[in-house]
């Protein structure tokens, strides 16, 4: 298991999360609950990205750069493969038959 990223506040943490997940990157977020108790601690600790796999390391490491500087390709407007629906950029999975976006 690796560090990868201090990150701002526990939100930030966690989209990170996600977008690595949406990679098939396993990652976990170390002391985002330490914030809460900075009056008993010497300095504040931001929570921690790490990587679990130490292989998936460098993948993420690209991705968060590109993710933290906007560069993370804007998704279009899908059509569902299987039914026909037009389905909303944001959305992975068709609404009306769920069916799950295909990749590229």
């Amino acid at each position: 298991m690796k560090r990868l990223y201090e990150c701002q506040d526990r939100l930030q943490a966690q989209m990170l999360h996600d977008a690595l997940a949406s990679h098939h990157i396993h990652t976990v977020i170390l002391g985002d609950y330490l914030s809460g108790a900075a009056g008993e601690l010497s300095a504040i600790q931001f929570p921690a990205l790490w990587v679990v796999e130490d292989d998936d390391f460098t993948l993420a490491r690209q991705l968060v750069a590109r993710y933290l500087t906007g560069l993370e390709v804007e998704r279009a407007d899908w059509r569902c493969p299987h039914c026909g629906e037009q389905i909303d950029a944001p959305f992975d999975i068709c609404w009306n038959c769920s069916t799950p976006r295909p990749e590229g």
